[in-house]
């Protein structure tokens, strides 16, 4: 069994032709799980939710466009599962909520990208590395990861430890591991899972997401894990799984989660499920 759950078509278009080179690929390449989880900054329905200059500018679709595609989808026999990939935003807990609640997702996916005003992993905003205090950012970053967890609001938090992004890493270990295992505990205690993202060997970094020691502590806490390619264009879905298998396995793990409609299994890797032909 295979999941890819963070997939987007901001590149391309919202239409069933570009939305089918995407399953196409997935398809190819054995992934019996797809879902396309589009930034919901694009949507005006988000507007009071995040709103900065940088993404005010890229705020251009319409949730009943987004909605309508995956109808058509499930219509023409395409089996996608129909996400959304929301900035988490402090102080905007219920707000957050009522967007989610607001659609049939199958599943939702919650990730930081934002530290304060600073976009961390935006080309934009990499001289900004050079002007803050590392170790303040990575304790903000990781202050957001606890808090999304204990919201309880999202099924994946997506690329865990994406503030490494560019290669800015502490050097103190300790501090280090002291994010991680404040991170674990709080996956730990929610409904949140982790996906092993290979989006991080297409970046600066070049490794996973998330850091191994990082996924050793989720594992034995028990947080359940999903994969993930976070592909922006159709040849990047399901790009380097034999790594982030190799990953999983290496920490202990055996099972994936899976979703639909909300409702989430355990599926060990390898076996295969009987994928919906409608909806």
């Amino acid at each position: 069994m295979l999941t890819d759950y963070h997939n987007h078509l901001e590149r391309g278009t919202l239409t069933l032709d570009y939305l089918k080179r995407f399953t196409d690929e997935a398809k190819r390449k054995g992934i019996q799980h797809f879902g396309i989880s589009e930034h919901a900054y694009h949507f005006y329905q988000t507007k009071n939710i995040l709103s900065n200059p940088w993404v005010d500018e890229r705020r251009y679709y319409d949730m009943d466009d987004y909605v309508k595609l995956f109808h058509e989808a499930w219509n023409a026999g395409i089996d996608v599962k129909m996400s959304i990939e929301m900035d988490y935003t402090p102080g905007k807990h219920k707000e957050m909520a009522e967007f989610i609640q607001a659609y049939e997702f199958d599943y939702v996916i919650g990730s930081i990208h934002w530290v304060d005003d600073f976009g961390i992993d935006l080309a934009e905003y990499r001289k900004e590395w050079e002007r803050r205090d590392l170790y303040d950012t990575y304790r903000k970053y990781f202050d957001q990861v606890v808090t999304l967890a204990e919201s309880n609001l999202f099924d994946i938090i997506g690329h865990l430890d994406l503030v490494k992004i560019f290669k800015y890493i502490p050097q103190d270990e300790e501090f280090l591991l002291e994010q991680y295992e404040r991170a674990a505990a709080a996956l730990a205690n929610s409904k949140t899972c982790v996906e092993i993202s290979t989006a991080g060997l297409r970046k600066p970094i070049g490794e996973l997401y998330p850091d191994k020691r990082l996924l050793q502590m989720c594992f034995d806490r028990g947080v359940p894990i999903v994969l993930s390619s976070d592909a922006h264009v159709p040849e990047h879905v399901g790009a380097d799984y034999d790594k982030a298998i190799e990953l999983a396995r290496s920490v202990g793990y055996t099972e994936i989660m899976t979703f639909e409609k909300g409702e989430r299994k355990a599926v060990p890797f390898g076996s295969a499920v009987h994928s919906r032909e409608t909806r």
